[in-house]
């Protein structure tokens, strides 16, 4: 396993911690603690991609599981928000029901024997998605208005990235759906 693909697991493994430093009270500094996980996390995305594009170690597992590594930590991570009142359920269906729509997307192609990458608009989405989350986290844990008011523009910036990347995906891929192929 290449480093690229170990930083991918590596942020995968990161999850669980995540989600308990978030939802768990075990110490004062609980909330920056899954702050500080969450953008590790996050960081590890970029760099796994850096990596593998500058030394040509990109591979059919990590155009898989990359995308599955970020789907699992940005969900996570705003099931965890709904939880604690930051962001509206229904948002957090939409993305979620646009990660699968391109998870099935993606599994039918691999039956046929391709890999759908991530696209330039999934990419941005993520990178917003991420952004929303770091800001609610620390909404969570600071006083200022400012935050909240910049975490809800991002929120909807990430939710209309989220529809927008749905779209190109289905329209780039559309001959997936074909049963004929």
């Amino acid at each position: 396993m290449n480093l690229p693909n170990k930083l991918t697991m590596f942020r995968v493994i990161l999850i669980p911690f995540f989600v308990i430093f978030l939802l768990c009270n075990i110490t004062p500094v609980d909330k920056w603690i899954a702050l500080g996980i969450f953008i590790v996390a996050s960081l590890t995305d970029m760099a796994d991609g850096k990596i593998a594009r500058k030394y040509n170690l990109i591979t059919d597992f990590g155009k898989f599981m990359d995308p599955l590594a970020d789907k699992l930590l940005v969900c996570s991570a705003m099931i965890c928000l709904i939880e604690l009142g930051a962001i509206p359920s229904w948002i957090v269906v939409i993305i979620i029901a646009r990660e699968f729509t391109i998870s099935g997307f993606r599994l039918v192609a691999a039956d046929n024997g391709r890999v759908i990458a991530a696209s330039y608009w999934g990419k941005f989405k993520t990178t917003f998605q991420m952004i929303m989350v770091i800001l609610m986290i620390i909404d969570l844990s600071v006083d200022a208005a400012w935050i909240t008011v910049l975490s809800q523009i991002i929120m909807w910036i990430a939710l209309a990235l989220t529809i927008i990347s749905l779209i190109d995906y289905i329209v780039k891929n559309k001959d997936v759906m074909d049963s004929n192929k």
